[in-house]
């Protein structure tokens, strides 16, 4: 019998695999300037390796610290390529998966784990293909017998992510981008990189001035209008 329980959902709208596969070329500090600055996940959470990165539709998990039951949930129900991101309430006091977890994930398709909290199996993950972003590590394990939610909106690293939002990360960190905001931000995203590149081409030229520089300080009051360093 299919369950009826509120407390999880299984029917949303992600961010189309077309999207997804353009967010890739992008790197996650591009994205969130163009995103007004907005959806950038609180430092604390880190990629286990500088060399992981991750893309894909957000499969929220929100769980009660050091428990894992809806997590567990969350990976028989994730589909291929989507990105399981769990609210665990920033808890270090044990991890939330490990090894085992990230192997049936990685078997099942899903892009990666975002986690608000530990993991453990550093040493093996940390080398390995399947991306996994957290708070931290602790060799504790956690407990599965209290109740969560799936695919509802959590609060992760000080962002909203609602289900089917885009989730990009890399060495820098985790950027979360609204489901209907990415075309916009993705088309944003391609016009920054082409002007980021004909300013460092600009730079390697000889032109190490920053044409903004004095107005900005003319408008912060640390020059007077006509002044200029």
């Amino acid at each position: 019998m299919t369950p009826s329980s509120p407390l999880i959902r299984k029917a949303f709208e992600r961010v189309s695999p077309e999207a997804v596969a353009r967010a890739r070329e992008f790197q996650a500090a591009i994205l969130a300037d163009v995103n007004g600055r907005r959806g950038a996940l609180d430092g604390r959470i880190r990629p286990l390796s500088p060399s992981m990165k991750i893309a894909g539709p957000a499969f929220t998990v929100e769980v009660r610290p050091g428990d894992n039951l809806m997590f567990h949930v969350a990976l028989a129900q994730a589909r291929p390529g989507d990105v399981i991101i769990v609210d665990g309430k920033a808890d270090t006091t044990c991890a939330l998966c490990g090894t085992i977890m990230a192997t049936q994930a990685q078997a099942s398709g899903v892009a990666g784990f975002v986690v608000d909290a530990a993991v453990r199996d550093s040493e093996e993950l940390a080398p390995g293909q399947f991306p996994v972003f957290s708070v931290g590590t602790n060799p504790n394990g956690p407990t599965k017998g209290l109740p969560g939610r799936v695919n509802h909106p959590v609060s992760v690293g000080g962002v909203i992510v609602h289900p089917g939002d885009l989730v990009v990360g890399d060495a820098d960190g985790v950027v979360v981008i609204a489901r209907q905001d990415v075309e916009a931000v993705l088309k944003a995203a391609h016009d920054k990189v082409q002007a980021e590149a004909r300013r460092i081409q600009a730079i390697k030229g000889g032109e190490l001035g920053a044409a903004w520089l004095d107005d900005a300080l003319v408008a912060a009051g640390v020059l007077k209008a006509g002044e200029s360093l």
